[in-house]
């Protein structure tokens, strides 16, 4: 039985990222969205960039050894070795679901003007109980404001199997939560599609590395390590990476 969920899983969520994929092809080649398809960071390494970072306690960087080894800084690093004048402001909080991305951090971001905004948004709606529609409808909120209201480049990660991290892997919840992480990865890809929002799979990557490099969780067995951290922010930068300027 463990297996065949497994398979299905598996299954559900290629069929949610084939979806994403596609849909990710046809903004890119409409012209009824040029704006959403031609999103990127300024051309002229001079300028002074605007890096902005929402979600939860990954985003915080809880578990890094300090603030400089989460993920988020360490895209930041890369972003000031082509813009020198990059700036960051980190507002994501450990702890946060959804619902307060959207009201208690994502006005504050349209404040700042942003270039880059990430959002790394799901584990606490899943473990808090919050339904999969109202996660999705939180979703759709924060890209749709950040999409109409911003000029900025928005990424998105999927969520990391949480199913094989210490703190589950032998639980008796591992299988629900491996099923709700597909899911809401299912409703966050749908979103990101629907409004022309660059998605990094996180979930696959996890799958297939945590087992074999433990070292990538902490020692709470659940946020990344340092190393984790590092792997995070080199899949996020190449999604970034395309969308930079060529000095």
């Amino acid at each position: 039985m463990v297996r065949r969920d497994g398979r299905r899983r598996r299954a559900s969520l290629t069929r949610a990222l084939a979806t994403c994929a596609l849909a990710a092809a046809l903004v890119a080649c409409s012209t009824s969205r040029p704006d959403r398809a031609a999103r990127a960071l300024p051309t002229d390494c001079r300028a002074t960039v605007t890096y902005v970072a929402l979600g939860d306690s990954t985003v915080e960087g809880v578990a890094a050894s300090t603030p400089a080894k989460n993920y988020v800084s360490r895209v930041h690093e890369r972003l000031r070795a082509i813009y020198p004048g990059a700036r960051v402001v980190n507002l994501g909080v450990g702890g946060a679901v959804s619902a307060d991305v959207l009201d208690q951090q994502l006005e504050r971001a349209v404040k700042l003007d942003p270039d880059l905004v990430t959002l790394s948004i799901g584990p606490n709606d899943i473990t808090g109980g919050v339904k999969v529609e109202e996660y999705e409808r939180n979703v759709d909120r924060i890209l749709g404001t950040l999409m109409e209201r911003t000029h900025a480049l928005v990424v998105v990660n999927l969520l990391p199997d949480l199913a094989v991290t210490p703190r589950f892997r032998r639980s008796d919840r591992r299988d629900l939560v491996g099923r709700l992480t597909v899911r809401f990865n299912e409703a966050l890809a749908k979103q990101a599609w629907r409004h022309g929002v660059a998605v990094v799979d996180l979930y696959e990557r996890s799958r297939d590395e945590v087992p074999r490099q433990p070292e990538l969780i902490a020692a709470d067995g659940y946020h990344p390590s340092d190393l984790g951290y590092a792997r995070w922010a080199e899949l996020m930068w190449a999604t970034v990476e395309p969308k930079v300027a060529r000095c």
